[in-house]
């Protein structure tokens, strides 16, 4: 068993390995970019990756305090589904009513890959391997689409 201390810090160390990582991986447009803080640069709109205990993900969250703004958001999205995964290569799982772990309500898209644990160091380069190629082809989509969004929140 591990303590807080201990799962915060090797979690920092993961992500500190993946921002190392993906420090020489430019952005869609060709700017250094800081992968694992990525901005998107609408309000309520954020590109998500997390390394858990049992589970990594990536998705986007859609977490505007506006219920209407959300749902225009995620129906935004849902315009540009065909688009969206034909960069990604994949579907991914749509949810138009989650909740944070904090119990906030979010929209989201995401993918999943279970059975992976950022407490096994053994297994960071198969968290990397699933992360790297969908952070990319999302800011590669986000950098076409993102003019889709503005104006919307």
């Amino acid at each position: 068993m591990y303590t807080k201390n201990q799962v915060s810090k090797i979690k920092q160390e993961f992500w500190t390995a993946f921002g190392l990582y993906m420090k020489p991986v430019p952005s869609a447009e060709g700017r250094r970019i800081q992968w694992q803080n990525y901005k998107t640069g609408i309000k309520g709109i954020y590109f998500r990756m997390k390394a858990e205990r049992h589970f990594a993900s990536i998705g986007i969250e859609i977490a505007h305090p506006d219920p209407d703004i959300r749902q225009l958001l995620f129906e935004q999205f849902q315009e540009f589904e065909k688009i969206l995964t034909a960069e990604l290569g994949e579907p991914w799982h749509w949810e138009l009513h989650g909740e944070t772990e904090s119990g906030q309500p979010i929209a989201r898209i995401e993918k999943r890959l279970n059975l992976v644990s950022v407490m096994d160091q053994r297994q960071w380069a198969d968290i990397i391997s699933f992360l790297k190629p969908r952070i990319v082809a999302l800011d590669a989509f986000w950098s076409n689409m993102k003019y889709g969004f503005e104006g919307l929140s």
